[in-house]
């Protein structure tokens, strides 16, 4: 018997709701031509123009290498253009094309549908308590830390 029921684990309860969300907005995107991870980066973009990949990343909440692939089949598909920092040469400059842009717009009010289609099942009072609680708890997963154990000194 495991010492905390994985009823009583909030960590399964977020997972369920971001699964759920995963779902349905990749449901939503099929349509527009992108996954959830290039909408993402196009939402970003679109607010962010000229923002470095590894900044994007952040963002988006995963790893720059998998941003840089994210980016690569976007830049394959003539939706981004990645150009040289006018002072930091070895950074690249990340935009949206006018094509990228159509795209964004399309994949936003698919996603904006899912986004509405949630929240009219919570009154104004419940959305706000919703925001502040995944706030808090984004803000107290990070605060934890896996113990590690502490070298022995010489």
């Amino acid at each position: 018997m495991t010492s905390l029921p994985s009823a009583e684990r909030l960590g399964s309860y977020v997972k369920r709701a971001e699964q759920a969300l995963q779902t349905a907005k990749h449901a939503a995107l099929k349509p527009a031509g992108v996954t959830v991870a290039q909408y993402a980066a196009l939402l970003f973009l679109d607010e962010n123009p000229g923002i470095s990949a590894a900044a994007l990343a952040r963002l988006c909440g995963v790893t720059p290498p998998t941003m840089n692939t994210v980016l690569t089949n976007l830049q394959d598909r003539g939706l981004i253009e990645r150009t040289p920092h006018a002072w930091h040469k070895n950074i690249l400059e990340t935009r949206l094309t006018e094509a990228g842009a159509a795209v964004m717009r399309d994949a936003d009010a698919r996603a904006v549908r899912v986004e509405r289609a949630v929240a009219a099942g919570f009154t104004d009072t419940e959305r706000a308590t919703l925001q502040d609680l995944l706030t808090r708890c984004a803000d107290l997963f990070d605060s934890v830390r896996p113990e590690t154990p502490t070298a022995t000194k010489k």
